[in-house]
């Protein structure tokens, strides 16, 4: 007789047997439920209305791919538990899903989204488990207690860290749970249910922004917001019912050329590429960290196999999905403003910012968060800075001006240039001769940044040419306009 893992390969076998000859088809699906899926059908159409009707619209019911295709479990599995006559787990893993969609979990795998748990170990984790929380969310998995600030915000987007409680049930504080790169109890990193949310798994409702939005939002990466501002945003709420999502085809320029969702540009169709669930294939810089780097130098620091594929074949590709609607002057004039941006940011706040953030350390408190030019820098690089960013890479003028270079600049000169200016007065006043002589160092950097040419304007020292050039545009604008 066979064991119950090894009825499910057999099942499983089945379904990878039926799989088109070309490597980019899905799997057709089992020839009949098995008996298994049909015991789990009975009693959960009665007791879970919502997750039977929902998987009764999904191309699994039309396959036959049942409950049991998906939850069955080996008893060795950490998380595997009896339930009734079978054994079964709750989560389902991207391990899992790879059984069938081996070329979307794999490509998966390589994204920076499948890494989305690591921010456990980072510094916003730290403001939310620290600075933000505290230690009173008590469950069995954490009795010293956890930051209900982390569980219910950061976790929530990024993914927790699954733990396996000795009764095989999951801890409440990381369960429920479907962050984009959650850490499984099988040692897979993911939650293919953040964008295809179960028990349907939709691909319409992955290629809407709405999905993206539950993440892709707020102060810090507005990208909802910055669609919705822009252009294509505007198109795409115009032009709902021409875009075909519910396609099983899905080809922009092709099936629907109304408007671009986030898939579209990420992830989609085109004449000449297929889908990809390595959503940085089309990302030419990364905008998340202090200075906007290269994604294969980002790749590259998380062992990612993307450091092997270089900007420009990345930008190569985001650029045949705009061809699509858009002339090749048109995309390669819009990339001269983007990357004007990015030099912009990066040249002007991001890498003085770092010099100076840095000469003030010896003037702080060794507490992170501990003072106020930590705030100050954080959102600077963190809110503004990427909002900057991020307005600019999908066409959101509000955003890139006025919730980004315009925060930015207020920030930096009357908020961290003030307090840098006291921690040189502190520092001066101080009987430490080590404080005197950060101090000394950090008015040296500070002197020296703002005699830049990008902020020598802000003491008083704009080029005479410059000045006099400004001044005579102004009055021109004045005369033809000024009645």
């Amino acid at each position: 007789m066979k064991t119950l893992s090894q009825t499910r390969v057999v099942l499983l076998s089945l379904v990878v047997m039926l799989v088109a000859s070309n490597a980019g088809a899905a799997a057709i699906g089992l020839p009949e439920m098995s008996k298994e899926s049909k015991a789990c059908v009975d009693c959960h159409k009665e007791k879970e209305v919502a997750s039977y009707q929902q998987w009764g619209h999904s191309k699994h019911y039309r396959a036959n791919v049942g409950c049991y295709e998906c939850h069955a479990a080996d008893p060795k599995d950490k998380d595997a538990y009896k339930h009734y006559e079978q054994t079964i787990s709750v989560i389902v893993s991207p391990k899992d899903c790879g059984r069938c969609h081996e070329r979307e979990v794999t490509e998966f795998a390589s994204s920076h989204h499948a890494k989305g748990g690591r921010i456990l170990g980072s510094l916003d984790n730290v403001l939310a488990e620290v600075v933000e929380g505290n230690h009173g969310l008590k469950t069995p998995g954490f009795p010293e207690g956890n930051s209900a600030a982390a569980v219910n915000g950061c976790w929530q987007c990024h993914g927790s860290q699954v733990k396996v409680l000795k009764d095989g049930k999951l801890d409440p504080a990381t369960w429920p749970n479907t962050g984009i790169g959650r850490i499984n109890p099988d040692g897979s990193e993911g939650s293919c249910a953040a964008c295809h949310s179960r028990h349907e798994f939709s691909a319409e409702q992955a290629r809407h922004p709405d999905t993206c939005g539950k993440c892709h939002m707020g102060p810090d990466h507005p990208q909802k917001e910055v669609f919705e501002e822009s252009k294509h945003g505007i198109a795409f709420a115009a032009n709902k019912e021409k875009m075909h999502m519910d396609s099983e085809k899905w080809i922009v320029g092709e099936d629907y050329s109304a408007a671009p969702t986030c898939s579209t540009c990420h992830m989609s169709q085109t004449k000449t590429q297929n889908v990809t669930h390595d959503i940085g294939l089309r990302i030419s810089w990364n905008n998340r960290p202090v200075t906007s780097v290269r994604p294969e130098d980002s790749d590259a620091k998380m062992g990612l196999p993307g450091k092997d594929i270089k900007w420009t074949t990345r930008r190569a590709n985001m650029k045949d999905v705009c061809i699509a609607c858009h002339s090749k002057d048109w995309v390669n004039n819009w990339y001269v403003q983007y990357d004007g941006l990015i030099d912009l940011y990066n040249n002007k706040y991001a890498i003085p910012g770092k010099a100076l953030y840095a000469a003030a350390k010896p003037l702080m408190k060794p507490i992170k968060f501990g003072n106020k030019l930590d705030f100050i820098w954080f959102e600077l690089w963190h809110h503004e800075g990427r909002r900057a960013r991020h307005g600019a890479s999908m066409m959101g003028p509000d955003y890139t001006h006025w919730h980004g270079t315009y925060d930015l600049a207020k920030h930096f000169y009357i908020k961290m240039i003030p307090e840098l200016e006291h921690l040189i007065e502190k520092g001066n006043a101080s009987d430490d001769d080590a404080k005197k002589e950060a101090a000394a160092n950090l008015e040296k950097v500070l002197d020296a940044i703002l005699n830049n040419d990008d902020h020598k304007w802000f003491i008083g020292k704009m080029d005479p040419e410059e000045k006099a050039a400004r001044a005579a545009a102004a009055k021109e604008f004045k005369a033809r306009y000024v009645k």
